[in-house]
């Protein structure tokens, strides 16, 4: 709006410099491209973030199992090595030693975090796993996949936001300082006889 109000109250001003109009200019085009390029640049940042991240759902889905895992024996705070998973979610799981069968049928014996609060020998848990019965991540999930793919493309209008008014920053800093350097060239032609007797001063 500071734009269109700028390009009015320089249109036919006789103060108006290049640079006046130019710096109005510059801040219509990238007020153009912020309401118009950022909203787009997000949709398609967005758009493919989300097919990728549906691709990948799909493709966990289709390559890991949920099977049931038997404790074998509690095994405390000792460390998991093996285990992929983050360390928030190791904090709110019991290690054990555990027996399971992998979905190609081979037995698997390891260490695993299991969803109990105090494990038993004998008790069941369920242990994501792919198909070779090595433990994995769960999958993602559509709704999250989507969350990422909104926050994705939001991030890209944004930074599309920025960019834009940095460059326009940057070209106002630029007149400006070409401006100023005018200034002192005219003052340098002037200042000498500045003060002067028959100068006009």
């Amino acid at each position: 709006m500071r734009a269109i109000t700028g390009l009015w109250r320089w249109r036919g001003n006789a103060l108006r410099r290049t640079t006046d109009l130019a710096e109005a200019w510059a801040a219509l085009v990238a007020l153009v491209l912020i309401v118009v390029a950022a909203p787009v640049t997000g949709c398609l940042v967005g758009a493919a973030a989300q097919d990728s991240l549906q691709r990948s759902v799909r493709e966990q889905h289709h390559t890991r199992r949920l099977v049931l895992a038997t404790v074998v024996r509690d095994l405390g705070d000792a460390p998991l090595d093996t285990d992929p998973e983050t360390t928030a979610a190791r904090e709110s799981r019991s290690r054990v030693l555990a027996d399971w069968t992998a979905p190609d049928g081979t037995l698997r014996h390891g260490p695993a975090l299991a969803d109990l609060k105090s494990p038993h020998t004998g008790d069941h848990f369920g242990l994501w796993t792919d198909p070779h019965g090595r433990i994995t991540t769960r999958p993602l999930d559509s709704p999250t996949a989507t969350t990422h793919a909104v926050l994705a493309g939001i991030g890209a209008a944004l930074l599309a936001t920025a960019l834009v008014e940095c460059a326009r920053r940057f070209a106002v800093w630029r007149m400006v300082r070409s401006r100023y350097a005018r200034w002192d060239q005219a003052w340098d032609r002037a200042g000498p006889d500045w003060g002067k007797a028959g100068t006009g001063s």
